[in-house]
């Protein structure tokens, strides 16, 4: 019999291949400090899920940073509820800067959210991130640039593992366990201890900050480029999520970086429309200046929630026409190998994980509400003909499941 935390890895496996994810970065608190309510991460979204000229998917994922509502000590985050209501899928993450007590209280709020929300829950959650740039920050330029406290690799390492007993047997149960860090941690040795632990790296890249190479807006491409590579090659064939990049529209100089709203359509178009559809992407940001502009402020939008962005967002409609296939890596070690059509609609396909609970000892699976005009069923690990582009997308996850049961 399959269970549901079997599912949900292969959800999480799939999904990352076919970049179902697609999102922003939310911050628990306004400048002015002022923790956000269910109702201010609703607005902020509804507001993600309407922006015009969004690329193909629009952006419906949200990371986020802490567990904890902000002005209590461990209630659950008013994120969660909001993205139940809005149905926005969610990278949770839990603060790991901040000593041992203070992510005790990060475990409490998780506990409590799985307890409270339970299965609503468990169908939004793309992943668990245990601390954001924590090496980084232990880091000589980390130090250099005042961003203390951070967190040994150990002490990271430590975290994944209580995060993933707080959720085994229950409705988060499989969901992948990892870590973000800068670019520059993930290469460092001294930090393999957490790319071992990780089931996935979280990429934070910024080549406006590369202050000390080449770094005018032309050479940005391939600085990530260079960065996110490096990063795969640390990363031991594990999946690595692009948790943080953009470019600033407005603010002080850095290095040969210039912020401008030109500069960041530029970054736009040449880093993030390439990985928009077939990476996972939680881009800095949609809002950072709610009420005050930071400097650098990176938000895609002003001070006043608008769905209408400050350059157009809108990405080559070529690359959506590719005809490349794609290769699905199952955790059994089966490769599938999709066309491009059908990668495009397989990530709809994992909506059908949620009602399948078991595999019957015949070897039928059996897959609830499918649209109509599919057949149902696959027999010895095979998928019966399911026609059309959703149909064979289905026919992947459903022998996809048949195979991991034998």
């Amino acid at each position: 019999m399959y269970q549901l935390s079997r599912l949900a890895a292969l959800a999480a496996t799939l999904s990352t291949v076919m970049g179902a994810y697609q999102g922003f970065n939310y911050g628990s608190s306004f400048t002015t400090g002022t923790a956000k309510q269910q109702s201010d991460f609703e607005a902020e979204f509804r507001t993600a899920q309407g922006l015009v000229g969004a690329p193909a998917g629009g952006f419906t994922s949200a990371r986020l940073y802490t567990m904890i509502q902000g002005g209590t000590v461990n209630a659950p985050i008013s994120a969660i509820p909001a993205a139940i209501a809005t149905r926005t899928s969610l990278l949770l993450g839990l603060w790991a800067s901040a000593g041992d007590a203070a992510f005790t209280n990060e475990l409490q709020a998780l506990s409590s959210a799985i307890q409270q929300y339970g299965t609503a829950l468990g169908g939004l959650v793309a992943g668990i991130s245990v601390g954001s740039e924590d090496l980084y920050r232990i880091s000589p330029t980390g130090i250099e640039n005042k961003e203390n406290p951070g967190a040994a690799p150990l002490t990271i390492a430590h975290y994944i593992k209580q995060v993933r007993d707080i959720i085994a047997r229950t409705a988060l149960d499989g969901v992948p366990v990892g870590h973000v860090d800068t670019w520059t941690a993930w290469v460092n040795s001294s930090n393999q201890v957490v790319v071992d632990a990780s089931d996935f790296l979280g990429f934070d890249g910024y080549p406006y900050f590369q202050k000390t190479q080449q770094n005018d807006i032309g050479h940005s491409k391939s600085l990530f480029n260079d960065a996110l590579s490096a990063t795969k090659a640390a990363s031991q064939g594990k999946p690595v999520w692009i948790t943080e990049t953009g470019f600033p529209l407005s603010g002080k100089t850095m290095g040969q970086a210039v912020p401008s709203i030109a500069n960041a359509k530029y970054y736009w178009d040449q880093v993030g429309c390439p990985l928009f559809g077939s990476t996972n992407v939680w881009w800095y940001t949609m809002q950072d200046s709610a009420p005050t502009t930071p400097n650098p402020s990176f938000g895609l939008i002003g001070s006043t929630l608008t769905t209408t962005p400050l350059f157009d967002l809108s990405c080559n409609s070529s690359k959506l026409g590719q005809t490349a296939s794609s290769s699905i890596s199952l955790p059994s070690g089966v490769n599938i190998a999709l066309s491009q059509s059908e990668v495009s609609t397989a990530s709809s396909a994992i909506t059908f994980l949620a009602p399948v609970s078991s595999l019957a000892s015949n070897g039928t699976t059996t897959v609830a509400s499918l649209p109509s005009g599919t057949s149902t069923a696959t027999n010895s690990g095979k998928a019966s003909s399911i026609k059309g582009s959703m149909g064979n997308a289905i026919a992947v996850v459903v022998m996809a499941m048949a195979l991991l049961g034998h």
